[in-house]
């Protein structure tokens, strides 16, 4: 008798793996859901990952103009037009914009890369001084990367020493 009350109260197997396939499609179905709606997220075209190096140029500034400073390679990200970014120097004080390369240089900093209007992955740019003096010697630089249509920041280096 009592052996027949535990067989009443015990879960059967069948009933047990079909709870059990009935949680699984109910948690798969969430990870549908929730991977649909971020990569839905995700198509507007303003997701993107960008990385760069800042390096300093071969040779110490000297008082004259048009010396190069740094060399930014992009590491990772799609090319980027140059009608589409701002690319701003920093000597310590306030940042200033660069010229980009289908710009004529100005007095501040220009931008000149390989000739092909856009930024590519790989790509290397250099920033000069224009024709005004920014680095005399050794000075310390800092560079950002801006998106021209929305003024959002894409990349921000950390300081770097040209010597």
């Amino acid at each position: 008798m009592q052996n027949e009350n535990r067989n009443e109260e015990a879960v059967s197997p069948v009933i047990a793996t079909i709870l059990m396939v009935a949680i699984t499609v109910v948690l798969a179905g969430v990870l549908y859901v929730w991977a649909s709606q971020l990569a839905e997220g995700n198509t507007d075209g303003d997701f993107s990952m960008y990385g760069f190096a800042v390096t300093d140029a071969a040779g110490s500034p000297t008082n004259a103009g048009g010396e190069e400073i740094v060399y930014i390679a992009m590491d990772a990200g799609d090319d980027l037009s140059w009608a589409t970014v701002i690319v701003q120097l920093s000597d310590g004080g306030s940042y200033t914009e660069c010229t980009n390369p289908d710009q004529a240089a100005d007095t501040g900093c220009a931008v000149s890369d390989n000739g092909d209007g856009k930024w590519a992955f790989g790509e290397e740019v250099t920033i000069s001084e224009g024709s005004d003096d920014i680095c005399d010697g050794a000075c310390s630089v800092q560079v950002k990367i801006l998106d021209r249509s929305t003024n959002q920041l894409i990349f921000e280096s950390t300081v770097t020493s040209v010597a």
